[in-house]
């Protein structure tokens, strides 16, 4: 059996943990608002629509902040249409998902909503199709207390205290021909500095994030960022990132190597983003917003999922309900281990979606709501990762992927926090045969093994289903000892594993 050895050494920082790095994505899009968290005929749902089941699911995950309302929806919406009696609300066409959107849920439910989960509100801005009036008005929607023509309406509308959204986004993928008024990184970056200016005007305290390129393949990328930010790097915060990744064509091997991508992808926007600061002179330092992630099987949709015709919009049309498997797990776990690595320019983070699109919770109309194979890592890790990230000194044997070159069978991540207490995170990429790890945490003093689990199985491709919905669950890995400082874990092939060690005295 082959071997890799791992390093802990809390001296050895990457930086603080901010929680926002386990926030997710709702987007009115496909089944993830309507018949995903809200079904009002469902035997399980609340007063105002909401299904208990998802809610404690979505608590479950660990979820820390929630970007709404998009994606590409958010860059022909029209926040108004969200507010006020339900009954009175019109119905719009959903340009970016060729759907029908009913405005029964919006801004009012959506907030009130993310207070029942215990998540912060991260709204997005619509830079598509309007500006810097329409930004100032939803940001007095939401910010002011009293004595608005604004404030005055949510008070009417039954929210007499404000929403105290922190964290903006302006806009949404500029960069991308597919969106709704797609600029140049010149004319964005403009609008974006105007808009960041003006909201900042009506609340200095806002945490402002510009677009950056919607993933790394897009030939303006590098670019798109050092013209943006050459406009707007005085007035904003954080710069976004999107990726997603699938298997394609059978090559599992760099599937399972997705995080180098995202460590590159990461690595070169804040070499982007630094260069920029050193060509101003500037002691600001802008940070990443990581605000859609997720392995999604994109070409599928883009072969059969798209919805055309003039007269043909649906509502809730099942959009984007990838399965996914345990390869697709371990994938999600090894980019939570990416973020962890960058957590010191990674302040936030969100996997899309939360609910049936592409997404870790599955629900049926009047039916069950189950976790996909992906919900596991995320919530595992949200509840274990705290305190202070670690870099650690991976030894690992390598194997070649196609796409990335010379990768690593192990990778892996640790935090400790303030009590002592250390979580170690590990995936093995290997697809035939297990691994063992050697862990030496003879640094850290007596320590005790808490945790000790793994996701994996013998059938790489099972996955959880309406049918099966317990097929897969993470499991104890009874392999975990300790002696003489060192923790010894065997990996099998494909996995991802969570160890938890608890300081003695």
């Amino acid at each position: 059996m082959p071997s890799a050895r791992i390093v802990v050494e809390p001296a050895y920082t990457v930086g603080p943990l901010n929680r926002r790095l386990f926030g997710s994505f709702v987007e009115h899009l496909g089944r993830c608002v309507y018949d995903g968290i809200y079904e009002p005929g469902h035997q399980l749902a609340d007063a105002d629509g909401f299904r208990s089941d998802v809610v404690d699911l979505v608590r479950e995950l660990g979820v820390t902040i929630i970007r709404y309302p998009g994606g590409n929806f958010v860059s022909g919406h029209r926040w108004e249409d969200g507010v006020g009696p339900r009954e009175a609300r019109p119905q719009r066409l959903n340009l970016a998902w060729h759907s029908l959107e009913t405005n029964q849920v919006g801004l009012q439910e959506f907030a009130d909503w993310c207070q029942r989960v215990g998540a912060e509100l991260m709204l997005a801005l619509n830079l598509g199709t309007r500006g810097v009036v329409e930004a100032l008005d939803l940001l007095e929607y939401s910010n002011i207390g009293v004595g608005s023509a604004l404030s005055k309406e949510r008070a009417a509308n039954g929210t007499p205290e404000p929403f105290g959204v922190r964290m903006w986004c302006l806009g949404n993928e500029m960069d991308g021909p597919w969106q709704l008024g797609h600029r140049s990184a010149e004319d964005y970056g403009k609008l974006a500095s105007q808009v960041a200016k003006a909201m900042r005007q009506l609340d200095p305290g806002l945490e402002l994030v510009v677009c950056g390129s919607s993933n790394r393949s897009m030939p303006t990328f590098g670019t798109w960022e050092r013209v943006v930010l050459e406009h707007t790097y005085d007035d904003v915060d954080f710069i976004s990132c999107h990726a997603y990744y699938q298997e394609r064509d059978g090559d599992r091997g760099s599937f399972l190597a997705s995080a180098v991508d995202m460590d590159a992808f990461i690595e070169a926007v804040i070499a982007t983003a630094d260069s920029v600061q050193a060509a101003r002179r500037s002691e600001r330092r802008i940070d990443i917003s990581f605000d859609e992630w997720n392995v999604w099987y994109m070409d599928r949709y883009r072969e059969s999922g798209r919805i055309t015709g003039l007269e043909n919009w649906p509502y809730a049309p099942r959009l984007l309900e990838d399965r996914y498997s345990v390869t697709d797990a371990v994938v999600v776990g090894s980019l939570l281990i990416s973020l962890l690595k960058h957590a010191d320019r990674v302040q936030a983070a969100c996997l899309a979606q939360l609910v049936n699109v592409i997404a870790p919770i599955m629900t049926e109309p009047g039916g069950p709501a189950w976790r996909q194979t992906i919900f596991f890592p995320f919530a595992i890790t949200a509840r274990l990762a705290r305190g202070t990230v670690l870099r650690l000194a991976v030894e690992s044997p390598t194997y070649v992927a196609a796409a990335y070159g010379t990768v690593p069978l192990v990778d892996s991540v640790a935090t400790i926090d303030d009590s002592g207490s250390v979580a170690v995170f590990l995936v093995h990429r290997g697809m035939d045969t297990p691994i063992t790890v050697s862990i030496d945490v003879g640094s850290l003093g007596p320590v005790q093994l808490g945790e000790s689990i793994t996701l994996a199985d013998d059938d790489p491709t099972a996955s959880n289903t309406l049918e099966d919905p317990q097929r897969i669950a993470p499991a104890r890995n009874r392999s975990a000892r300790t002696e003489n400082g060192v923790l010894t874990i065997d990996l099998p092939p494909i996995s991802w594993t969570a160890l938890q060690l608890t300081a003695t005295k």
